[in-house]
């Protein structure tokens, strides 16, 4: 593996201005359920000394952990605005299921999605509650923001987010977000807060992403087996070839693993975010650009679009297949999809739901979200819209899927 320039790391993370942290829920509760106070009071020690700039550890935990007085020195009181080196942090917390466990009398993570939402309503009160008291022994004020992915592929939620998302951070307060278990079904899930965390990352125009596992870093195999060695950091995919990824994490009440960790480095870099991950126990040292953990190079350019969340955070009511003569114009033009493209459709959805385009070999070729319901595709099909307006009405005179609710996929 190529070795790391630690001064490089060390210039671009401390440069940071704007920072997504991500912590799981492992680093955050005891594993039979229920959050543990110091945790997440030292969490926020960490991210109280980071936004003041002074590195020390003043009132929260010091380099060794240990705890301090608890007065934050002239952090006492009053409303904090962002940091005092001009530092911003969102924090995407995992914790409201597992949380909500030991409450509920719950010994381990339900599998059921009724449970799991109940357990999500009763934990995620708690978790907030817990982060609430924690910053107000600096002054600082937290707000929470719950999405599904529906909040954040539809063009006006994914207005509304970024715009509540900005003005927290404009009044000064700390935004926690986590998505919205208690709601969310199986079809409009993020499935993990590590992909979430790139999305936010991608939606705050971020300068930075910090994922906190309960591993120090990526290995180049079961970090528990002797012989394997951290990775210091990644340039590309092909950093990674060969490398074996576990798929589980180490305490059981968590959805992600290191798999799900490597994709949302993959999503945050290619959208020109940079990502170190490493322990929550050396939170610190990562965000103040410590030779510590990987470090993820960025691989793309940073976009202002809402297409990365199209591509990454939407589940797919169904399909429609295109001719070739589609597949090119949506692919290599980038153009609308028009009725007279589509060869076939499949599934059932309404005007608004995010669908697969998908060639005539069954290949998906993009997504995007469609104009139509299901059901009024099948007279569309093969035809021009100036046919379909003039009998069916102007409002059939339009495209199946716009090109500004289109991605086109890997």
């Amino acid at each position: 593996m190529a070795e790391q320039d630690g001064s490089a790391v060390r210039d671009e993370v401390a440069a940071a201005r704007r920072i997504v942290v991500k912590v799981g829920s492992s680093s955050l509760t005891t594993a039979a359920g229920g959050l543990d106070a110091d945790r997440v009071d030292a969490l926020v020690d960490v991210l109280t000394k980071v936004l003041d700039g002074d590195g020390k550890g003043d009132g929260g935990r010091d380099a060794d952990g240990k705890a301090g007085d608890g007065k934050g020195g002239d952090r006492k009181g009053g409303d904090r605005k962002g940091g005092a080196n001009g530092k911003e942090i969102v924090l995407v917390s995992s914790g409201a299921i597992a949380a909500g466990l030991a409450p509920l009398g719950l010994d381990r993570r339900p599998r059921d999605l009724a449970r799991q939402q109940a357990a999500a309503s009763v934990g995620q009160g708690l978790l907030v509650a817990r982060y609430t008291a924690s910053f107000a022994r600096y002054g600082r004020r937290v707000g929470q923001v719950l999405l599904t992915t529906d909040d954040t592929s539809r063009r006006a939620h994914y207005r509304n987010a970024t715009r509540t998302l900005d003005q927290l951070l404009a009044m000064g307060a700390l935004p926690i977000v986590n998505e919205n278990d208690t709601v969310a079904t199986d079809e409009i899930r993020f499935g993990d807060n590590d992909r979430l965390a790139a999305l936010v990352a991608h939606l705050v125009r971020a300068d930075l992403l910090v994922l906190l596992s309960d591993v120090d870093g990526l290995y180049d195999g079961d970090p528990r087996t002797p012989g394997t060695s951290r990775i210091d950091e990644v340039r590309g995919p092909r950093d990674l070839d060969g490398v074996s990824i576990g798929s589980a994490g180490r305490s059981g009440v968590g959805t992600g693993g290191m798999v799900t960790k490597v994709e949302a480095a993959r999503i945050a870099t290619a959208a020109g975010v940079p990502v170190v991950l490493t322990s929550a126990s050396r939170a610190g040292d990562a965000l103040l650009g410590r030779h510590t953990g990987t470090f993820f190079h960025r691989t793309g350019r940073r976009s202002a679009n809402r297409l990365l969340w199209l591509a990454h955070a939407s589940a797919p009511r169904g399909a429609l297949t295109l001719d070739d003569g589609a597949v090119r114009a949506v692919v290599e033009r980038r153009t609308s999809l028009l009725p007279a493209g589509i060869a076939a459709v499949e599934g059932e959805f309404t005007a608004g739901d995010p669908v697969e385009l998908r060639d005539t070999e069954g290949r998906p070729v993009a997504r995007g979200l469609v104009n139509f319901d299901a059901k009024e595709i099948p007279q569309l099909i093969g035809r021009s819209t100036r046919d379909l307006a003039r009998e069916l009405g102007p409002a059939y005179e339009r495209e199946v899927v716009h090109r500004d609710d289109l991605v086109v996929l890997d």
